[in-house]
């Protein structure tokens, strides 16, 4: 009875996590629904706007593609939906690659190649880029291949990353409200603390689940 409360707390609690993360992404997304080349965190990019042709149209289309995969992603995760809506995963599975792989990882290398804060923060947004295509990708080679815990371990990675999108923001609102530091000091700070705590927290997620799947393989056969 007490595992199930907990089970249905925790699910309560990953749901509400979902619903405010797409609302977010959202409000974060229709900053932009103009496509006015000085909206929002554009002011600050005039220079690139006006020197680099490709600029805007990677921007938007990094904008437009990657509020894509952070819902996709929640639902990959979902035991239910994988068990119950196999085609349904599949599918959704399909708009999550689809949006990184083809749209938003490349984009994100390219804007992250003239990132605010300088070469750290620059070396930050790239490797980003690089690597959540890919774990993305690997996701999928070893989807295809059947492997599908090794399937999944990857999938975790690439999702760590879509989050970074969120985490990027938390930690800004956190330092400025604590340490109100020089814009471009931030700029490298949050570059590396969207995304690398991420990962970290996923890796030791991957190794607590295959720790436990390889101590019940051993059990199983004593």
């Amino acid at each position: 009875m007490v595992k199930k409360a907990q089970f249905s707390i925790l699910k309560g609690f990953w749901l509400l996590l979902f619903a405010y993360s797409c609302v977010l992404m959202a409000e974060i997304t229709w900053r932009y629904h103009s496509f006015s080349l000085d909206a929002n965190f554009l002011m600050i990019k005039q220079t690139e706007i006006e020197s680099l042709w490709w600029y805007k149209y990677a921007f938007y289309l990094h904008v437009c593609t990657a509020i894509l995969a952070l819902p996709a992603g929640f639902t990959q995760f979902n035991s239910g939906l994988l068990k119950k809506y196999t085609q349904l995963h599949r599918r959704i599975g399909y708009v999550y690659v689809f949006s990184i792989l083809g749209f938003a990882a490349p984009s994100g290398l390219l804007i992250g190649s003239v990132a605010n804060g300088g070469l750290l923060a620059i070396i930050s947004f790239e490797m980003l880029a690089l690597g959540w295509f890919y774990f993305t990708f690997q996701a999928v080679r070893l989807a295809v291949q059947k492997k599908f815990n090794a399937h999944e371990d990857f999938m975790l990675r690439s999702f760590a990353l879509t989050c970074s999108a969120l985490t990027l923001r938390f930690w800004k609102v956190i330092l400025v409200y604590l340490f109100q530091p020089n814009p471009m000091d931030l700029y490298q700070i949050i570059a590396w603390l969207g995304w690398v705590p991420n990962l970290l927290l996923i890796e030791f997620i991957i190794y607590r689940k295959n720790h436990k799947l390889s101590n019940d393989y051993d059990l199983s056969r004593s």
